[in-house]
């Protein structure tokens, strides 16, 4: 039985809570939060598990072999490395870090102590993008041209961090799931509407030396919500509409076809349109944090690196570091 306890009981902790709780092999032994208000919810709501206030208490059990981290960014660093240090293994809320330097020290970190670093990249684990991972694996969609992506909503403004760092993380980590090219440069754009402090609206374009390009609009202003992402192929193009309640991933067997003859000017270049059938795949509807929880479960059990683990989570902070320094520097194009 693998005991566990996490760090922060706000908005996203009580998800991880119920799912520990439910993944069969682990117990959740211990919780802690700062404030009394959300300490009695998860007495409440889990009769038997120790609650605290302080972090460092619950770091210190001797008998937790797990930590798991559901806290503001800038926090995430101190406690994920107070954990390693302890021996025990850590699962890490979204981002792994606030930077690229303190998520490259977790990693290494971890290895030293040889330990499991796991950050939780949701949306790696949900069913509809492991099917388009899964298609394009077979080469149903041919070679990939362009990823386009929208999320956005009203709300939930963060205090501490911007809406890159908040909603395009999410994206960023299907993107680095899904495509096995390693970007060379980001730029992003964005403005802090409506006199708030950080960014609110911004567009990041990730770009790649063999052509490929990856865009995002995230957006925390606007009236409706947006979960979308268009993946084009040279054979079929996807959408991928995460709000769909029944067909949340379409393929188009649609595409255009370009034949430049050798010699031809640029009047004889024939294009032609192929426009075919559309289909909605199937694909496994289970609870994505479940598979979070066990596979970081499975990877402490295995003495396996998890699937979205140090490397993961360090090349998705590289990239939303690249867009902070590019918004700083009015849109400039940063290496990678």
């Amino acid at each position: 039985m693998i005991k566990v306890g996490l760090i922060g009981y706000g908005y996203w902790g009580p998800n991880l809570a119920r799912n520990f709780a439910e993944t069969e092999g682990v117990c959740l032994a211990a919780i802690a939060d700062a404030h009394p208000d959300r300490r009695a919810a998860a007495a409440r709501r889990h009769p038997g598990v120790t609650t605290c206030d302080d972090a460092a208490d619950l770091i210190a059990r001797e008998e937790l072999d797990a930590v798991v981290i559901a806290t503001p960014i800038e926090t995430h660093y101190a406690f994920a490395r107070a954990a390693i240090e302890r021996g025990k293994h850590v699962l890490v809320e979204k981002p792994l870090a606030s930077s690229k330097a303190h998520a490259e020290a977790l990693g290494a970190l971890a290895h030293a102590r040889d330990v499991r670093l796991m950050v939780d990249h949701t949306f790696v684990y949900n069913g509809a993008v492991r099917r388009i991972r899964a298609l394009i694996d077979s080469g149903d969609l041919g070679e990939l041209l362009y990823l386009d992506s929208v999320r956005v909503n009203l709300g939930l403004l963060q205090q501490h961090a911007n809406v890159i760092w908040d909603l395009a993380t999410h994206d960023l980590s299907i993107m680095d799931y899904l495509i096995d090219v390693r970007p060379v440069a980001v730029s992003a754009d964005g403005t802090a509407a409506a006199g708030f402090d950080h960014e609110n609206v911004a567009y990041v374009t990730v770009h790649f030396d063999n052509g490929f390009l990856a865009h995002f609009h995230v957006n925390w202003l606007a009236p409706v919500k947006i979960r979308r992402m268009l993946l084009g192929g040279r054979q079929r193009m996807l959408v991928y509409d995460d709000t769909d309640p029944s067909e949340k991933v379409r393929v188009y067997d649609k595409g255009v076809d370009v034949d430049m003859r050798n010699g031809e000017t640029r009047r004889q270049i024939l294009v032609s349109y192929r426009t075919g059938d559309m289909y909605a795949p199937t694909f496994d509807r289970q609870e994505a944090l479940a598979l979070v929880a066990r596979e970081f479960a499975d990877s402490i059990r295995q003495r396996r690196p998890p699937l979205t683990g140090a490397a993961a989570g360090i090349r998705v902070v590289a990239l939303l570091e690249a867009a902070e320094r590019s918004l700083r520097a009015r849109g400039q194009r940063i290496e990678l």
